[in-house]
């Protein structure tokens, strides 16, 4: 270890081998803290190369499980960066099976300001996020989507990796960064994968050049194992949609797959359904055939197959205003007239959060029912007093800061802004 750590100080490179001697060493418990946290700031000041950096993924990939799905054919998997109103996981994926892919994900539950698909799904009465290998590979196999938590032991050194990188000042580097989201993915098994890499106010990635190098980064790390990877640079100034709340969100999901839903999830999910495609070869009229699963039902079918075989209710898939909502409201209203300039997602995030539907540590219990409910999108005009946000509060919990947070968020102009576009870029 001295010798990696000192040949990374000054800016070499290293083998395959040493990596793998090194992760799988620490992962063991035979490599101590302190020297690892040496190396992550040596790596962190001088880099790796995309030759490390695909070979430290794999390194990690292989630290734990690999999910084996051989057995099943154009296996394709999605990942998303993290985001506010993020539900395009529960509209993407049913279109995927409808398109004859195969979708066998494992998902994870939200932390802090961002939401887990997980938490959204168990919305639905009697979902469970539970399932053998063997009712996971069959369900995949006959209704092509399965979703479950993640309960494999897959890629520890990551968890490991991130919990040093966390207390060391290391987080912000992109190698890592690229490392650690593809480590999971190649070690999930689909020979496929779609990355919506999101950028903005309410992302991880500020600005759209540090998107496309992190998107860029891993589509490489994707070449360099052997998977057909595209990303898809998506903007977060805003929350998508119209809602954010886990209960709300499966509602407006399922508003989508019924063929209404707004148009910009509708949009995005269409994109990530093409680049899915082409990542698995199959990009002949890909956007048209995408677009017709919502138009005829197939998607839909798909998602109402999947939740009863699951466990969950399906009469909620025909009929989402069933779904637990919290019964109390609050508004935000415009303090003057004018155009909405902006509107902080990150804001509206952690107002979800202080309500009850977010989780400050892994394992807290959350409330499905609370959310906000955006009433105008940025650009649109305004008048004074106008409702801009309504609240979906139980009793008042965490209502006050939420509605600080909030109103905080709400930038109203003279003149109508430049709306940046939903898809700010494609790296393929």
């Amino acid at each position: 270890m001295p010798d990696l750590i000192q040949r990374k100080r000054d800016g070499g490179t290293h083998s395959p081998a040493e990596l793998d001697a090194l992760i799988q060493g620490y992962t063991r418990g035979e490599v101590p803290d302190y020297q690892v946290a040496a190396w992550l700031m040596a790596v962190y000041f001088r880099g790796l190369t995309p030759q490390e950096t695909g070979d430290l993924t794999l390194s990690m990939a292989r630290s734990g499980d690999l999910l084996d799905l051989s057995s099943l054919t154009h296996t394709v998997d999605k990942h998303s960066t993290g985001g506010v109103g993020d539900k395009t996981s529960l509209v993407l994926t049913p279109m995927l099976a409808a398109l004859g892919l195969t979708v066998a994900k494992m998902s994870g539950r939200g932390l802090a300001h961002t939401g887990g698909t997980i938490d959204k799904l168990e919305s639905i009465p009697g979902w469970n996020p539970e399932l053998s290998d063997d009712a996971f590979l069959k369900q995949a196999r006959e209704v092509g989507l399965a979703l479950v938590g993640q309960s494999k032991n897959l890629a520890p050194a990551d968890g490991l990796l991130y919990a040093l990188r966390d207390v060391t000042a290391t987080v912000d580097c992109l190698p890592l960064i690229a490392s650690s989201i593809m480590s999971k993915k190649i070690a999930s098994g689909a020979q496929a994968i779609v990355l919506d890499v999101k950028v903005g106010a309410g992302a991880f990635m500020k600005t759209v050049a540090d998107g496309e190098a992190l998107a860029r980064a891993m589509v490489d790390i994707g070449q360099h194992a052997g998977r057909g990877v595209r990303a898809v640079l998506t903007d977060m100034d805003a929350p998508l949609g119209h809602m954010a709340g886990n209960s709300l969100e499966v509602q407006e999901a399922l508003e989508t797959l019924h063929g209404r839903g707004p148009d910009d999830l509708k949009e995005l999910c269409i994109a990530l359904a093409v680049e899915a495609l082409s990542a698995a070869g199959q990009p002949h009229d890909a956007e048209a055939r995408a677009r017709a699963t919502l138009q005829d039902g197939s998607a839909l079918g798909k998602f109402r197959a999947f939740v009863a075989a699951q466990g969950g209710d399906p009469q909620y898939v025909d009929s989402p205003e069933r779904l637990d909502v919290a019964p109390d409201r609050a508004e935000v209203t415009a303090p003057r007239a004018g155009f909405l300039n902006s509107l902080d997602a990150l804001g509206v995030g952690r107002a979800v959060l202080v309500l009850g539907g977010g989780r400050e540590r892994k394992g807290e219990r959350i409330d499905h029912g609370v959310g906000v409910e955006l009433l105008v999108k940025p650009g649109e005009a305004v008048q004074v007093g106008q409702p801009l946000l309504r609240v979906y509060h139980r009793a008042g919990r965490g209502l006050t800061r939420a509605l600080e947070l909030l109103q905080a968020g709400v930038d109203i102009s003279d003149s109508a802004p430049q709306v940046p576009p939903l898809i700010l870029g494609r790296v393929g």
